[in-house]
């Protein structure tokens, strides 16, 4: 083998590296935003819900994951905030609850959101009507 060939030879495999090791640092974008499907409301005082939001995300590891959800009012200020500590990788969807979320009397209801670590907010929000209230 010539040197120009094993040059070409060496360029064509670094080329293909390049090309794989792009595809492999762009699938975290490929995981996309993380949405609410579900959401479910429980008054547990005169006041006081505890929320359970089903959130779906395609969690990759700590680099890009779900990683919480908001309950919001009508007027899009934050009522509650539900850290979410680690990926979900083998659990999609999953179902997380947050007590002792003071919702005032009167308010019809609330919009639910999740956020990820790298998109942050931006999936499918869940307008969750408060039984009663």
């Amino acid at each position: 083998m010539t040197w120009m060939m094993k040059f070409r030879s060496k360029s064509i495999v670094a080329l293909a590296v390049g090309t794989l090791a792009g595809c492999v640092s762009s699938q975290s974008a490929m995981a996309g935003e993380a949405d609410i499907v579900a959401a479910t409301a429980i008054e547990t005082g005169d006041g006081v819900w505890r929320i359970e939001a089903t959130v779906r995300h395609a969690d990759e590891g700590w680099d890009h994951y779900a990683n919480n959800f908001e309950v919001l009012a009508p007027d899009g200020s934050v009522l509650a905030v539900r850290t979410l500590a680690h990926p979900h990788v083998n659990e999609q969807p999953f179902t997380r609850s947050l007590g002792g979320v003071a919702i005032p009397n009167g308010m019809a209801y609330v919009t639910i959101r999740a956020r990820d670590s790298v998109h942050e907010y931006g999936g499918a929000e869940f307008k969750l009507d408060l039984p009663g209230n």
